[in-house]
This record gives structure tokens, sequence and C-alpha cells, in this order.
């Protein structure tokens, strides 16, 4: 473990608290959304992982998550709903409409599920 050294600032000994390298790997929709959250509505929760140095791996897992649970819920709801390719070619405005209807569904059940909780 490293040595705790402090720096004097006036009268105070201010520890030099440094943070470990992280990985530069930019977050993604929902792991940005999952960063607001927990800084607005959960802030010892955010703090806790900010401190421990988990947050960053915590977001990207949240994103990670979240972009493989829609690539498993998009196709299972539009079996569900009938929206096929070959919808697709008939009535292309049908199918881009009850597409991004199937979307939300799936987001809202994500944002519930791993964003907001």
């Amino acid at each position: 473990m490293n040595e705790l050294t402090y720096r004097q600032t006036g009268d105070y000994l201010i520890p030099n608290l440094t943070l470990s390298e992280q990985e530069e790997k930019p977050l993604g929709k929902y792991g940005r959304m999952r960063k607001t959250y927990l800084k607005e509505h959960r802030p010892i929760l955010w703090n806790q992982l900010l401190l421990s140095e988990s947050l960053y791996p915590h977001l990207r897992e949240i994103d990670a998550t979240a972009n493989r649970r829609m690539e498993q819920m998009l196709p299972e709801l539009m079996k569900r709903s009938g929206v096929t390719e070959a919808l697709k070619a008939q009535d292309p405005l049908t199918w881009v409409g009850m597409m991004n209807n199937l979307k939300a569904q799936a987001e809202e059940i994500i944002l519930t599920e791993l964003i907001f909780s």
C-alpha cells in the first residue's frame, strides 16, 4: 500500500490524494444516463463508487449490459408484434412506426431495471 504523504498549506497539513490510472474509454448513452442519475438522485452511492474508484467500471458495465439487453429484447418484441421484413417491404412507414414503438418499450424496461434502480 502507498504511504500517505502530506503538504503544508498555511497552518494545515493536506493529504496528497491521487486516483489511479483509469481506462480512457468513453461512456455510451446508458452509462452517461446512469452517471447523471447517480449524481443527482443517489449522491451517497455516487461518492462511494467514486472514492473506491469503481464508478467508471460500474458505468461501463451498466452501458454494456443495457446494450446487450436491447439487442436481446428487440428481436423478441418484433416477433411478438409481427414486425417482419415482409411488412417492411409492404408498408415501410408502418414498419418504422412499429419499430420506434418497440424500441421505446425496450428502452423503458432498460431504464427502469438498470439505469434508475
